[in-house]
């Protein structure tokens, strides 16, 4: 099972090299990871997606909490949280076909961002299903390249 941990760290150089190395020496794979600043300048957060059981997740927590600028750690899987990816996807696009593309972007609340001969580069963000289905819906029409973030995540409600 895959699980969301919210990992609150000090914002210092060599934080995220220090907890992605201890993924990699415990070998345990991280499907997604975002790490940005938080309203206090002095702390970042880290939305770390890992798949495992609980006792995985149990291990993967106490070894997180060993790191000296380890603040906080919170599997957020089984709370009530908001979930937003974003992904860049530049797709061919001639003039016959610019207007399907353009249905398909206002279908999915997406943005075209650039404009190119050729080409057009599409913003999209949501949960990991809707990035999925934009990216398959664009498939057909070749898509010339693609970036995605990590899935960010934050708990409804009072502050966790």
């Amino acid at each position: 099972m895959k699980h969301t941990l919210s990992v609150t760290v000090e914002n210092k150089p060599g934080v995220l090299t220090r907890v992605t190395t201890l993924f990699r020496r415990r070998g345990y794979n991280i499907d997604s990871l975002a790490v940005g600043a938080t309203e206090n300048p002095s702390i970042s957060r880290m939305t770390i997606v890992v798949e495992g059981d609980d006792r995985v997740i149990e291990q993967v927590t106490k070894q997180l909490y060993k790191l000296v600028d380890v603040i906080k750690v919170v599997d957020i899987t089984g709370q009530r949280y908001v979930e937003r990816e974003l992904v860049l996807v530049k797709v061919k696009a001639d003039n016959n076909i610019r207007a399907e593309i353009v249905q398909i972007v206002d279908i999915f609340r997406a943005r075209i961002v650039d404009i190119g001969r050729n080409s057009l580069i599409i913003e999209a963000t949501g949960d990991s299903g809707k990035i999925d289905a934009i990216e398959d819906s664009l498939k057909p029409f070749g898509i010339i390249e693609l970036v995605r973030t990590g899935k960010i995540a934050m708990v409804r409600g009072g502050k966790s």
